[in-house]
């Protein structure tokens, strides 16, 4: 691949969850979640993909499939520390420079947005990247459930530095809210500091695990994209992920 920086996609994944147990391994189109993601991280072709399973349920799906696995602590307090822990295994020699975090509950995720969020960290000074789209339901603007970046997108702008992120409705004043979307790309060295830092006050706060990278004074540059895929918290959304496919 020459100069081109290698990537891998890793998406951490385990059984345990407070609103829904055993969400990874829901049929969503004929097939379990994970392997959902997984299928859409390949079929993007940006670099290896690999699940972090925390459970062996978890990986025999995805192994079944014809994925690749990395076993991991089972009690990982965020996935970001689960795809860590991934990484060093599957690369002990670092060969990989940008690693992809992408969420295995996003069964509509779409190729195009998993290439998408690289395109930020073509600049060597941005540490992370992620993505937004515009809210156009205006339910949205005030459910605690959506998080919102604060970012200079729009008019023309397709990439912006986020300022912040919270669940309220900011920024006030005239001009569109973005709904985040919880995919992100870092830079290897940017991965390995955040991992690193103790969870900062307005992470505690908002409950947002990104507050603690800008806290820390580290870059997150946001891409714009036009939709936003279903996530999957609940049974009801689980529904209408079927539906979709359907």
């Amino acid at each position: 691949m020459g100069s081109v920086p290698r990537t891998i996609i890793l998406i951490p994944s385990r059984l345990a969850s407070s609103r829904f147990p055993g969400k990874p391994l829901a049929e969503v189109g004929g097939e379990a979640m994970i392997v959902k993601v997984w299928r859409s991280a390949v079929a993007a072709d940006v670099g290896s993909v690999i699940v972090a399973c925390g459970d062996k349920e978890i990986a025999e799906a995805v192994e079944a499939a014809g994925g690749n696995i990395v076993m991991t602590q089972p009690d990982h307090p965020s996935g970001s520390d689960r795809i860590y822990e991934a990484l060093e295994v599957s690369d002990p020699d670092r060969t990989v420079e940008r690693i992809i975090n992408l969420q295995g509950d996003l069964p509509t995720i779409e190729p195009a947005a998993i290439r998408k969020v690289l395109e930020p960290l073509r600049d060597p000074e941005v540490d992370i990247a992620t993505l937004a789209a515009k809210i156009t339901d205006p339910n949205e603007c005030n459910d605690p459930n959506v998080v919102k970046v604060v970012a200079a997108l729009g008019g023309g702008i397709d990439t912006a530095r986020a300022l912040y992120f919270s669940r309220a409705a900011v920024p006030t004043g005239g001009g569109p809210l973005w709904h985040h979307i919880g995919l992100y790309a870092y830079q290897r060295a940017a991965l390995e500091k955040f991992v690193a830092l103790p969870p900062s006050r307005l992470e505690r706060r908002e409950k947002l695990e990104q507050l603690r990278a800008l806290e820390a004074g580290m870059r997150i540059e946001v891409a714009r994209v036009k939709t936003v895929p279903l996530g999957v918290d609940t049974l009801a959304d689980l529904e209408r992920a079927r539906q979709l496919f359907k």
